[in-house]
């Protein structure tokens, strides 16, 4: 009944995928990792129990005390290793047959049907069930028998794919679950698990949550019949829809299945094909690996075959996200080689472009030359004249200004270009290094980050910080002083300008038009527009000509 219902909730994932969206599991995929690097501890605790209990075996002589050490063994390698808990369960089939305890013996055939059955052999179950002389079943084995042949019939039900066969397994199934339910102790397991099913079978959701909050309270939390409780309350919330809660329990059980040292998990293969239903195909392919390696020391044909679909999905949908990858990469690589050949035609643009303004240059201070000697020359003119002449000056110092300007960040955009290309060169070096070591994830990880943007972003700030204030000394005191007090603005570090700093900054150097600052700065031009704005209304003389007054700083 368990593995039928594990392999409902495997097929009915994708409706719970939408209730759940995009919710984090980091957090919870943190403390299962742990546990699996502690698994190997887990397991040597447990094997430490059972090494004392065949030791305490060897030391029994009476046929008791050996049946009673006997049984202890088969529940300790019950969830750990199928067959030594078959191979103990017979040896108190042998002792208590010895002994003439004919209820033991039933009850001990009982307990190996159902571990028959709950591992696939079926007709085993059967025959050994039919084998039991209904004279020796008393009120002590009789529920664990009418459980086993639940148990088998159940199974039958489930698998088989003809419908006759099914309605008669089914019918065979309910028949025996009401005698075990009418003779086992209500608060056993058994009853417990078989009441919930019932509910949930017939949509009463909130009697299935309360049976489930009754079960609750009969085990200790943390153990491993804790692990198979909280396995059940994750069915409850999702068939509610509750992500949140369904994810709770679901990881709740897989960390008692883990501390617990169990090899027959049920909820670890369902927590991977969550992880690979939200797209972490690494994460589940790990926690589905270890299931499998658990399923295989624990000797489970049935866990197996749940499992191998699951298997095949992880690895189909890791080879599409691979190809994937590596077609984004190639994209990539071409993009960068696109990029690194518009930049070498930039280069060379900006170099005949550096030779005309250098002949400019030269022309200009020819130009100065003759117009100081005409200024000696207009010296004894009128006065109309030397005040054309004093403007005249005036101009010159700011052309002059200008062209410095013009050489400080000329170079210092040449220097920036040429740094750029090389680190593009780099990047695409280690792109092409790790596309041939075949480090698909880590380039991709790398392609996904924007570090190195915003890196290089604030590295051209820097760079414009640097220079500008290195051009205009007093740009900031000036600024500031055109302000009303409250409202002007100081950088917190030094040779460093403000983002509303900055704005007007590329205002003094002739870049008035707010989207192509919003371009420079990378904001938006509504920003660009409020930061004129604000700074504008805080201005201590007419606003309107406040920008005016900051082309002449």
């Amino acid at each position: 009944m368990k593995k039928r219902h594990l392999l409902f909730t495997f097929c009915s994932f994708l409706f719970a995928l939408q209730a759940y969206g995009q919710s984090d599991l980091s957090t919870y995929c943190q403390q299962i990792d742990e546990a699996i690097a502690h698994s190997q501890d887990y397991v040597a605790a447990h094997e430490k129990k059972i090494g004392e209990a065949r030791r305490a075996l060897t030391l029994e002589n009476t046929p008791k005390g050996k049946y009673q050490q006997n049984f202890r063994l088969y529940e300790l390698y019950k969830p750990f290793v199928s067959d030594s808990a078959m191979f103990f369960l017979r040896q108190c089939i042998l002792l208590a047959d010895g002994m003439g305890d004919k209820s033991s013996a039933v009850r001990c055939r009982s307990l190996m049907a159902i571990r028959c059955s709950n591992i696939g052999m079926y007709d085993e179950a059967l025959n050994i069930l039919d084998s039991i002389n209904a004279q020796h079943i008393d009120t002590l084995s009789l529920g664990t028998y009418y459980e086993a042949y639940n148990n088998v019939y159940s199974e039958l039900a489930y698998y088989t794919r003809l419908d006759n066969m099914h309605e008669f397994y089914n019918a065979k199934s309910k028949y025996y679950e009401q005698l075990m339910l009418a003779t086992l102790p209500p608060t056993s397991e058994s009853c417990f698990l078989r009441r919930e099913q019932r509910a949930q079978a017939e949509g009463k959701l909130d009697e299935a949550l309360r049976i489930n909050d009754e079960w609750m309270k009969t085990v200790e939390v943390g153990s491993h019949p804790y692990a198979l409780v909280a396995l059940y309350r994750y069915i409850e919330y999702k068939l509610r829809g509750d992500s949140v809660q369904m994810i709770h329990w679901l990881v709740e059980s897989v960390l008692a299945d883990l501390r617990n040292a169990a090899m027959d998990q049920g909820s670890m293969w369902e927590l991977a094909n969550e992880l690979m239903l939200n797209g972490d195909i690494d994460k589940a392919s790990s926690y589905i690996s270890f299931t499998s390696d658990c399923a295989n020391r624990y000797g489970s044909r049935q866990r197996n075959w749940q499992i191998a679909p699951l298997l095949a999905t992880i690895a189909k949908n890791y080879k599409a996200q691979s190809e994937r990858n590596t077609a984004q990469l190639w994209v990539a690589l071409v993009v960068i080689s696109i990029l690194m050949l518009w930049l070498l035609g930039v280069l060379l643009f900006l170099h005949r472009r550096n030779k005309q303004l250098a002949s400019a240059r030269n022309a200009l201070k020819e130009s100065n030359d003759e117009l100081a000697t005409a200024n000696k020359q207009l010296a004894d003119q009128t006065h109309e004249l030397s005040i054309l002449n004093s403007q005249l000056s005036v101009l010159n110092s700011q052309l002059s200004e200008s062209n410095r300007v013009k050489e400080e960040y000329i170079g210092r955009f040449m220097s920036l270009c040429s740094q750029y290309i090389d680190k593009l060169d780099n990047y695409r070096k280690m792109v092409n290094k790790k596309m041939k070591n075949k480090e698909l994830e880590e380039l991709f990880l790398i392609s996904k980050s924007t570090e190195l943007k915003d890196k290089e972003l604030e590295e051209l700030f820097l760079n414009f910080d640097s220079v500008f204030l290195h051009l205009f000394p007093n740009f900031v005191n000036d600024f500031n002083a055109l302000l009303q007090p409250e409202l002007r603005v100081q950088s917190k570090e030094d040779n460093r300008l403000t983002t509303e700093i900055r704005i007007f900054a590329l205002i003094r150097l002739g870049i008035e038009d707010s989207s192509k600052i919003a371009e420079f700065l990378h904001y938006s031009v509504n920003t660009i527009y409020n930061y004129r704005a604000r700074i504008k209304n805080g201005a201590i003389g007419n606003r309107e000509q406040f920008e005016r007054q900051i082309k002449t700083l």
